[in-house]
């Protein structure tokens, strides 16, 4: 599932303030991003919609490449990015759980 049109700031906001209180639920270890761990993500997203992802790089370089990977596997929108922490949203079509409100 893709998502049809940018996130307005407005709905980014709202999303931020939804995933304030989640916990993280996929780590990306020193393997790096493997094959495994972008479909663990896909599913997360599949069933949450709003998931946090914690990267294990050293280097702040390697963290945005592959936090940038990861939203382009899971063709998923960067909500927000604090330290080792990114929160991605994806809608799913078939059954919304996280409304992001109007544009």
């Amino acid at each position: 599932m893709s998502i049809s049109k940018p996130l307005t700031s407005k709905q980014v906001k709202y999303l931020r303030g939804q995933a304030h209180s989640l916990k993280v639920v996929v780590t990306i270890g020193n393997n790096g991003l493997t094959d495994n761990v972008a479909m663990e993500t896909d599913q997360g997203l599949e069933r949450h919609e709003l998931l946090k992802v914690r990267v294990s790089a050293p280097d702040r370089e390697q963290r945005d490449a592959m936090i940038e990977e990861l939203r382009e596997r899971t063709n998923s929108a960067l909500i927000q990015r604090i330290g080792h922490v990114a929160t991605f949203y994806r809608r799913n079509i078939d059954n919304p759980r996280v409304d992001p409100g109007k544009p």
